[in-house]
């Protein structure tokens, strides 16, 4: 017995997006295979909707014939329905008061730590396509960084996210959101119908296919990390081991940052928990780490 019927009329063939009760646990252990996502038991629509496009490219015609393709030939369409499935719901200076604490207490005293060298080395995992990177530099040019050697790493499982991260260009809808309008007049310039980012922003920042569930060794190290809105998609064994192998490439008194809803509770991850206002941020021991 399929899960769901629904079969959409219209100009384009109709695409049977049904599911069988096998079909929907094949589809979810291969998803958790191949990028380690967890699928509950009430995310059929997330399937219909996110490999509906794979079905009509590949003129499958129904989400079981897709299933059939995936055991038959994977390797074919595996990156395009783990890609599908990946969220990259991102805006510029998400969460303001995670940046208004980057910008009031982190980064100053991150400052002070590496005044030295006037270098930060800084990780947007599962960066998506780029806002909160090309943020990150805005802030710090904002505000008293910009003779600093700022080098910032984005990452993301999927290579088309990447690409378009890379190229820094937005629509107008995308710098609608969270962007204020002086820094749009500021660090972007018209491009067509989009929006494109000034190099001074661009430079810092280098965009790269990464998948969380790797070896970290080899990255790195970093003085911050934001890795936010992405372990709540993984089991709780999957969430240990990334935040353990994060943890393994920050730098002494190093900060990391999760999404709101995430904690490094019971991660046994080894880092202190720090309160900044409404936000908080997770640190590397040092000798002298404020309580």
């Amino acid at each position: 017995m399929p899960l769901t019927t629904t079969v959409t009329p219209g100009s384009k063939p109709a695409v049977d997006t049904s599911l069988t009760a096998d079909n929907y646990a094949f589809l979810r252990d291969f998803i958790h295979r191949e990028s380690g996502i967890a699928l509950g038991d009430d995310k059929l629509y997330l399937l219909q909707s996110r490999l509906r496009p794979i079905v009509e490219s590949e003129k499958l015609g129904s989400l079981n014939r897709l299933c059939d393709q995936l055991r038959l030939t994977p390797d074919k369409l595996r990156r395009r329905v783990v890609e599908a499935l990946a969220t990259h719901e991102t805006l510029f200076f998400r969460d303001p008061a995670a940046f208004e604490a980057l910008r009031t207490d982190i980064l100053p005293e991150l400052a002070k730590q590496r005044q030295a060298t006037r270098t930060l080395r800084i990780w947007s995992a599962a960066c998506s396509t780029g806002q909160e990177a090309y943020s990150l530099v805005m802030l710090m040019l904002e505000n008293g960084y910009a003779d600093w050697n700022l080098r910032i790493d984005g990452t993301d499982l999927s290579s088309q996210i990447v690409e378009r991260a890379t190229a820094g260009r937005f629509l107008q809808i995308e710098v609608s959101r969270g962007l204020p309008a002086k820094l749009l007049v500021k660090y972007f310039q018209r491009a067509g119908l989009e929006w494109q980012i000034r190099d001074e922003v661009r430079k810092p920042c280098t965009f790269t296919t990464f998948d969380l569930r790797q070896n970290m060794l080899g990255r790195g190290p970093y003085d911050l990390v934001l890795c936010r809105n992405v372990l709540i998609y993984f089991d709780n064994e999957t969430r240990r081991r990334i935040l353990n192998g994060i943890r393994g490439i920050m730098l002494p008194g190093a900060y990391l940052l999760l999404g709101a809803s995430e904690t490094t509770f019971n991660m046994d991850a080894g880092l202190v928990r720090r309160s900044f206002g409404n936000t908080v941020a997770y640190q590397v021991p040092t000798l002298t780490v404020q309580k």
